[in-house]
């Protein structure tokens, strides 16, 4: 990887492998614009909950999973997050990931990282509420949540083949913002 390439890291909050958000996820590491890579990141569904008993509060005292969690994370240049919406709201899979990237308090991995979240729903409203809930966890563990990313799919709009390429052009967008803010640093 060179310094001019833009690392990003795609967090999904779904656990099942044929979801609509991995999907997404994966058209955004195949069609990322050039000068960006983005990796998924696996094994969300490896980390304990959360908790400061087993937290030794950095790599080294964490759980295996979580060590490998902060470090892909802390060394990446930005985030992009995909997320379904259980209940309404963000899925604890993916909120127990922000809450162990937030941790040591004030300088974990996430602290200051572009992040952007983008979703894929069955609701109405295609996982508006789940993207409202994860920029606030983001923004509170301390990532700078990108606004301008606000890309919600209804899932029932999308067959069991390719996605349409409307749908692979708005991920590609997504990346394109988040990475233009990690190139200007705001």
């Amino acid at each position: 990887m060179t310094d001019s390439t833009v690392d990003v890291v795609a967090l999904v909050g779904s656990l099942r492998q044929a979801s609509i958000n991995r999907r997404l996820a994966q058209a955004a590491a195949d069609n990322a614009p050039e000068g960006v890579t983005v990796t998924l990141v696996e094994g969300l569904e490896k980390l304990p909950f959360y908790s400061e008993d087993i937290d030794g509060g950095g790599a080294d005292g964490a759980p295996e999973a979580v060590a490998a969690l902060r470090e892909r994370v802390g060394a990446a240049d930005a985030v992009l997050i995909f997320t379904p919406e259980y209940n309404g709201s963000t899925p604890a899979v993916l909120k127990n990931a922000i809450d162990w990237l937030s941790r040591p308090y004030g300088t974990g991995a996430i602290k200051d990282k572009p992040v952007g979240v983008v979703s894929a729903a069955l609701g109405q409203y295609a996982g508006t509420w789940s993207r409202e809930d994860t920029r606030k966890s983001v923004g509170i563990a301390g990532g700078r949540v990108v606004e301008d990313i606000d890309f919600g799919l209804r899932t029932a709009e999308i067959a069991d083949g390719a996605l349409p390429a409307e749908v692979v052009d708005g991920v590609r967008s997504a990346v394109s913002v988040l990475a233009s803010q990690v190139a200007v640093g705001v």
